[in-house]
């Protein structure tokens, strides 16, 4: 059992919580202002060493294009958490974003250090992008560093990242300006990058942006063009954060479409999806158009948060995945469905793999409750390897994704209760290959009818609470004399509260009345065992009065 942990999302990030507090009343679109207008800019290109742009695009070596899709992880607070990269890789990722120190505000990273972590990362088959934490909010947060002393820090481990280009891209700082004066910004991170070149630094160099990475008042997307001319390599690419400045499709799409028109490489390098008291990402939105574009994303982050909501991995237990694990690493243009393994460690892209998997067994239903069903199926096999499978909801001649995974199971969720669904399921392969479907399996959800043998107790707390909104939880505890796999919790608020994000379960709402079925995690209850919940909320007064009466899959529930 893993002690709880205390290190806060961006360890630590109120001060970025208290500017985007203040955010919310700018108008996004004027605050952004346009894109230089000018053609694609002719290239300095890099000779082909490793991972490089050619044409506003991250190639590898060989010219092939790669598309990140991975995740963050904070080594630098929990470099006890060796497993975590082989965990990260189990689901499909192709590249983790490690957090180091570079020592001016946390323990500095050394070079036998970094060095295991590169070695880990290619162990894995995993691309490496390495990045320095302390610049965080530099210019408003006083105990931040500078990106010169990143800099600096880069050039001591280049004993350690020479001869990695294939593997490693070098971040230089995280985040490297708040929201005071943010056009400072522009020069400093200018000369970290000639500096780090002028030491012969030939990787990928990765830029973050101001505003606390969120660039809401554009200074990066202005200066993009003349801090990439900067690089006599041309091998830069620039980073952008998104969080809840990023909360509408137009957004999301005006940035990257800024950056992709004016042919200047870009990815997200770090986004969240659950709302909290400043406002609610589009992370549909941002995960749907990267996928559109051709653009690279890496979610924050795989655990160690102290406030949990970000945590893809609950204590770093990759069964234990969140509600936000389930949506970055299963869900519609998630990990599981688009990631592709670098080709430098033998993944997608290779174009002389066109065999496709052989098509997966029927699947099984098994677990059925009112709104989830588990899928398992006979694993495909292919001549190099299977990366994933997608499981489609079949209505005639119509095909919906509704789920992906690396292994040869997942559980639906989401589903309507009383409701008749045919499900099937496809294999795919690095190369993208994709085999014939399934045969199909038809699954009728529950009516919502008490379940014999079971029983049960419900705890429900306010964790937090803040003007407008607030953080609760549901301790759910089988009584009964069975084993409970698989359940539906239905309560109604009584002061018009709204779930809009939850861990441990995906909630279904209309009115006050709320239905929750459970994520792979929390579906199964032993006899005396619990599970838990989590969520964030609105509210419309200044009352929050905890729901009165709880069912589980329509039995009665004690309330304690």
């Amino acid at each position: 059992m893993r002690s709880a942990t205390s290190t806060a999302r961006k360890s630590p990030l109120a001060v970025l919580m208290k500017g985007l507090a203040a955010l919310l009343g700018v108008a996004l679109l004027g605050a952004l202002g346009p894109a230089a207008a000018h053609a694609a800019p002719a290239r300095a290109e890099a000779a082909a060493t490793g991972l490089h742009i050619s044409d506003g695009r991250l190639v590898e070596g060989n010219g092939n294009d790669f598309i990140m899709r991975g995740v963050n992880h904070a080594h630098t607070w929990y470099p006890g958490e060796t497993q975590s990269l082989a965990d990260i890789k189990s689901f499909g990722a192709n590249t983790v974003r490690v957090v180091l120190s570079d020592g001016h505000r946390w323990t500095k990273n050394g070079p036998d250090e970094v060095a295991g972590i590169i070695a880990d990362c290619k162990t894995n088959r995993l691309i490496c992008v390495l990045e320095v934490h302390d610049t965080t909010g530099y210019g408003e947060d006083a105990a931040a560093g500078t990106l010169d002393h990143a800099a600096d820090y880069w050039i001591g481990l280049k004993s350690v990242l020479a001869g990695q280009e294939d593997y490693v891209v070098i971040n230089i700082g995280n985040e490297p300006w708040g929201n005071t004066d943010p056009s400072g910004w522009t020069a400093p991170t200018t000369a970290a990058v000639k500096k780090l070149r002028a030491a012969g630094f030939a990787h990928t160099i990765m830029v973050d942006a101001p505003n606390w990475g969120q660039d809401w008042q554009g200074v990066m997307r202005a200066n993009a063009q003349a801090v990439y001319d900067a690089d006599t390599t041309g091998n830069l690419i620039f980073s952008i954060h998104m969080y809840s400045v990023y909360n509408t499709a137009q957004a999301v799409t005006d940035y990257l479409n800024a950056f992709v028109d004016a042919g200047l490489p870009l990815l997200i390098g770090e986004f969240g999806g659950p709302a909290d008291q400043w406002g609610d990402p589009d992370e549909d939105t941002m995960m749907a158009t990267t996928e559109e574009l051709g653009l690279g994303y890496l979610a924050w982050s795989w655990s160690g948060n102290t406030d949990p909501i970000l945590d893809l991995a609950i204590d770093f237990d990759p069964s234990r995945l969140s509600s936000w694990g389930e949506r970055i690493f299963h869900g519609a243009d998630g990990i599981a469905q688009t990631s592709k393994e670098a080709t430098v460690f033998g993944g997608g892209g290779n174009p002389g793999d066109t065999q496709a998997p052989t098509a997966p067994g029927t699947p099984a239903a098994s677990a059925v409750t009112a709104t989830s069903a588990n899928l398992a199926w006979t694993a495909s096999t292919d001549n190099v390897a299977v990366s994933g499978y997608d499981v489609v909801r079949v209505s005639g001649t119509t095909e919906t994704t509704v789920a992906s995974s690396t292994t040869n199971s997942v559980t639906v969720t989401g589903l309507t209760a009383n409701t008749a669904y045919t499900f099937a399921v496809y294999a795919r392969d690095a190369a993208g290959n994709r085999s014939a479907r399934s045969a199909t399996v038809g699954v009728t959800t529950d009516k919502n009818t008490p379940t014999p043998g079971v029983g049960c107790s419900v705890g429900y707390k306010v964790v937090g609470q803040w003007p407008g909104g607030f953080q609760g939880e549901i301790t759910l505890r089988n009584t009964g004399t069975a084993v409970v796999n698989g359940w539906n919790l239905a309560f109604a608020f009584a002061n018009g509260q709204t779930i809009s994000n939850m861990w441990g379960g995906t909630p279904t709402q209309s009115g006050s009345s709320v239905s929750v079925a459970p994520a792979g995690y929390t579906a199964t209850i032993a006899v005396n065992g619990s599970v838990t919940v989590g969520f964030t909320g609105t509210t419309t007064g200044t009352t929050n009065t905890a729901p009165k009466a709880f069912t589980l899959s329509g039995t009665a529930c004690t309330t304690v």
